[in-house]
């Protein structure tokens, strides 16, 4: 039985609970574990560990405890939340409860002095700040101690993005444990996720400090989800999953989220979708603050039926009534698919969800796991740079040092100043000459849970078993059984799998469309004379290439699905295929055709190609060749030649990292051979340049260089593949 206090505390938490879900009858009550966290946080100012399922009320527990703590005397509630579209949602909520909250991130900045001053002033019951916060100089040695001074209650939202993951996602999460140890000890802690197995809700508590407490709570609830009905469409191919999309989408309750894997499928898919008439908007990790924040408004208000959306919406995106997912392609683990469904049904009694399996699924998951924690060579040659160098460095700086894009570079530093190898500072990033280790064996292990993770997700699609019983059991929810709704269960599909030819019809010639801009390179990265290579600034007119065109992104479900088992360097190099070349052809049509194109009767346009120029290839040889020679036959032009590598380049690499280091290995690599020069002296207009794929453009831009210098009036880019 409560005591006195304790029941007195529990009508209040009711109270409060009533006011944030706006209930004017007095019925709300908490649910028991809701109750028992804020005890545990409020009366024992205990730490606690929430792991439950999406919708079950986690943002209840940290609101009531913030509302009660708040009357009792206690200093305002941190809430560290990784995604803006989750801020603005609970900061809606907090004021419907009466709450005060505000929020420092990276879309704000001009509010951040305000916001610091009135939590100064007492006036702010709930500050959320973005992880990346905790790692800025300025606030975390200004701003973050006297908030661990003053705070009241510390909450980690999200919480499974400072588990193993968390050094790809958001290393900035692991700063927390600092904070942690700066906290008074009295000061409640919170964490909550719906997406944690047992493995990463035991490292979750270790990260926050709780592993090893004995006075730590750990809420770990059912994880079914009653309103859902899971279900598995497995059609041919990618025309056949957008025909049945377009067909389909509007017999799906209400308005929901259609989630693909890459920016490129996102953007396409939501052009095909509006097409055939479909109100629909994309929603990705390009897409402007502004557009976002319009997207996730007309979604709930229901003037959109879809979002077209990658991972960049996920955690805390809150729409009670979100009556649909469908996944066009798997996700690569099964925490991520639960935690990205689990956006529907929130306050429904029924919503649909549907997996679309891809062919490429795989091929995408290996790029995303190429992206993962650098080797130890490149992790050592940073700490060495930094070691050595007398002042601290900016990412633009160490960037030509390193063999690292500047993303990857960011979050690697971020994750040394974690573990205290470097420390980052107004001015950059420095060496603190603390000994560091490579932890490779839990580097290795989590690449073995990402394999079998990805084998799991492979393993759903397949399953002849209890599909939401099949999640459970990946989380390590020991109340798994059949739930009675997916397509397993009842025996049948939910979906039909036909399409109507008008509709197949419609999605191959969308997916069949080609064409793809090229954009030229206009200006030399920065750093490069420290490399020991002469070129700064902006490309001189003159050297530039042209706006070219390419056939497809590789990352695309169209021409993508085409080209990147062409362009593997597990297939053998091959004479380019009819139905490749046919495209090109098309595509070259279109680009003589269309704006400044040499066959669109613009007085201004560019001259027509006089002759084609390959490139030199190691991987791709025969592939570039032919499809230069048949370009040139289709074209009745002439093959001018190939770019050549020099006798220096056969010991070069060139590496897949950031821009100075790919300029510095070009540099020197290429050269026009004496006859392609004559013949570029004799040609009268614009050449084309053909390649097999470009990824950052640096490749086709010291090439155009070196044929504008040999004397070619312009140098037009055209390649099968974008990279990336």
């Amino acid at each position: 039985m409560e005591h006195t206090s304790n029941a007195d505390l529990r009508t209040a938490a009711d109270i409060v609970l009533a006011r944030l879900v706006g209930d004017t009858t007095g019925r709300a009550r908490l649910r028991e574990d809701q109750w028992r966290a804020i005890e545990a946080l409020v009366a024992d100012k205990r730490r606690a560990l929430v792991v439950q399922r999406t919708g079950w009320g986690k943002s209840a527990v940290y609101f009531v405890a913030t509302a009660l703590l708040r009357e009792r005397g206690s200093g305002p509630t941190v809430i560290v939340s990784p995604l803006l579209a989750l801020m603005r949602n609970q900061i809606e909520a907090a004021a419907r409860a009466g709450i005060s909250a505000r929020t420092i991130n990276s879309s704000n900045t001009e509010e951040w002095d305000t916001v610091q001053a009135e939590v100064a002033a007492g006036e702010v019951d709930v500050l959320l700040v973005s992880p990346e916060r905790l790692n800025n100089p300025d606030f975390r040695d200004s701003v973050l101690p006297k908030l661990a001074a003053a705070t009241g209650l510390l909450v980690v939202d999200e919480a499974h993005c400072i588990s193993d993951w968390g050094h790809d996602f958001r290393p900035d999460y692991r700063r927390l444990r600092t904070m942690l140890t700066e906290l008074p000890p009295n000061v409640p802690v919170l964490a909550t996720t719906a997406t944690a197995n047992t493995r990463v809700t035991t490292d979750v508590a270790e990260q926050l400090g709780t592993g090893g407490s004995s006075d730590a709570l750990v809420l770990r609830g059912p994880l079914n989800r009653e309103s859902l009905s899971l279900n598995v469409l497995d059609l041919p191919d990618a025309a056949h999953r957008l025909a049945w999309l377009a067909e389909h989408l509007n017999n799906l309750p209400g308005s929901g989220i259609i989630y693909t894997l890459t920016v490129a499928a996102a953007e396409e898919v939501t052009a095909f979708l509006r097409t055939r008439g479909h109100t629909v908007a994309s929603y990705t990790g390009k897409t402007e603050n502004a557009d976002r924040q319009q997207a996730e408004e007309d979604l709930l208000t229901n003037k959109v039926k879809a979002l077209v959306a990658t991972s960049a919406l996920g955690m805390g995106f809150d729409k009670p009534d979100l009556g649909f997912v469908v996944h066009l392609g798997s996700p690569s683990s099964p925490i991520a698919y639960y935690q990205q469904v689990g956006r529907a049904g929130r306050g429904v009694e029924h919503a649909e969800v549907l997996l679309l399996p891809g062919r490429e699924d795989a091929a995408i998951w290996e790029y995303f796991a190429s992206l993962a924690f650098p080797s130890e060579e490149l992790v050592r040659r940073t700490l060495d740079v930094l070691a050595h160098s007398p002042k601290p460095l900016s990412l633009p700086a160490l960037e030509p040092l390193v063999e690292l894009r500047r993303s990857r570079l960011e979050s690697m530093l971020k994750v040394l100043d974690v573990d205290g190898a470097v420390k980052r500072v107004k001015s950059g990033w420095i060496s603190t000459g603390r000994p560091w280790t490579y932890d490779a064996e839990r580097y290795a292990w989590v690449a073995k849970q990402r394999a079998a993770e990805q084998q799991a997700m492979r393993d759903y699609a397949t399953t002849v078993g209890c599909r939401m019983e099949f999640l459970q059991r990946q989380l390590d929810d020991e109340t798994a059984a059949p739930c009675g709704r997916c397509d397993n269960c009842t025996g049948h599909p939910r979906f039909p799998a036909e399409t109507s030819p008008t509709a197949l019809d419609a999605a191959l010639g969308e997916l069949g469309r080609a064409g793809v801009d090229v954009q030229p390179r206009r200006m030399w990265p920065t750093g490069l004379p420290a490399l020991g290579v002469d070129l700064k600034g902006r490309i001189p007119a003159g050297e530039q290439a042209s706006p070219g065109r390419a056939l497809g992104r590789l990352t695309d479900i169209g021409w993508g699905n085409r080209l990147r088992p062409l362009l593997s360097l597990q297939t053998p190099d091959q004479p380019v295929p009819d139905d490749v070349l046919n495209a090109v052809v098309g595509v070259l049509a279109d680009w003589a055709k269309g704006p400044g194109g040499w066959a669109s009767g613009d007085p201004e346009a560019a001259a027509r190609p006089v002759g084609v120029v390959t490139m030199a290839s190691r991987t791709k040889p025969r592939l570039i060749e032919s499809l230069g020679t048949r370009i040139a036959e289709v074209g009745r032009m002439p093959l001018l030649g190939s770019i050549t590598y020099t006798a220096e380049a056969d010991s070069v690499r060139v590496p897949r990292s950031n821009s100075a280091q790919r300029l510095r290995a070009l540099n020197g690599a290429l050269a026009v051979p004496p006859q392609l020069t004559e013949a570029l002296r004799t040609a009268d207009g614009p050449v084309l340049l053909v390649d097999d794929a470009t990824e950052t453009g640096w490749t086709l831009a010291v090439a155009a260089r070196l044929l504008r210098r040999a004397g070619a009036k312009e140098a037009l880019p055209l390649v099968l593949a974008v990279q990336g």
